[in-house]
């Protein structure tokens, strides 16, 4: 059997609740794209819900990573991955069958060495949050910065720059397009931003304040070695109670 042309890699733990879609939306865009064959890699970051359960269900190949760090998760599914090329995708992310298209037209050009696309949020948020949302578009269209939402790269370049770097608790889709940026240029090779975005959920505004969301982000400008500590990206790692509540919630809301 011949081996995959890419391989979409997504990082989980703890995600019973959002992760049933986002395999949905992700099965879905790669039946959309006939010409290339893919396989789907879940990494179970040492989840105790049915994380792992939900991605076998919905076909994907099950990848476990005990150390609960988005870098280390990312890159121990791409460990196992087959494909020459590679799409990772965040676990309450919904992706589509255009957009897998033209990320995988632009690696098979052999002009670009990765990159990632925009980014919209799942329902209407407050002021702040859009303002931080176009300030982020504009850094990434500008400096070719892949959100940790949706990336993709060529597995040559990943593998020669060691992956994501595991240093970062957060920010490392950042490193990881610099990184790819100069292995590109000794190559010819570009990074690309593409236009059309994928949908990603608002769940940590349910979880926790705008101010207190904003105010952390603002404070790596500041004190960016937090970026190295677990405790100073709590807000990517905790999984409060209440926010949980609300989540299950919804989820339950939305299906009956």
């Amino acid at each position: 059997m011949s081996p995959p042309d890419y391989s979409i890699i997504i990082p989980a733990y703890n995600e019973q609740h959002f992760i049933a879609a986002t395999l949905q939306s992700v099965n879905k865009a790669m039946e959309a794209v006939s010409s290339l064959k893919g396989e789907l890699i879940v990494t179970d970051n040492n989840s105790t819900d049915r994380t792992a359960e939900v991605a076998r269900e919905h076909g994907a190949k099950v990848v476990f990573e005990e150390m609960q760090q988005i870098a280390r998760s990312r890159n121990a599914g791409a460990a196992q991955a087959e494909g020459r090329f590679l799409v990772f995708v965040d676990a309450d992310t919904l992706i589509t069958g255009s957009l897998l298209k033209t990320t995988l037209d632009t690696l098979e050009t052999g002009n670009y060495c990765g990159g990632g696309t925009l980014a919209t949020f799942d329902k209407e948020c407050g002021w702040l949050l859009r303002r931080f949302l176009a300030l982020w578009t504009f850094l990434s269209k500008t400096f070719k910065w892949a959100a940790g939402s949706y990336v993709f790269c060529l597995k040559e370049g990943f593998v020669d720059i060691g992956g994501f770097n595991e240093e970062f608790y957060a920010s490392e889709e950042v490193h990881l397009s610099i990184a790819l940026k100069r292995w590109g240029k000794k190559r010819k090779l570009k990074m690309k931003i593409l236009d059309e975005p994928v949908v990603t959920s608002t769940r940590k505004v349910d979880w926790y304040s705008t101010r207190r969301l904003l105010g952390q982000i603002l404070l790596f400008f500041v004190m960016p070695w937090r970026l190295k500590s677990r405790e100073g990206c709590s807000l990517w790692y905790d999984r409060p109670e209440e926010g949980r509540d609300k989540v299950m919630s919804k989820s339950d809301s939305d299906h009956d």
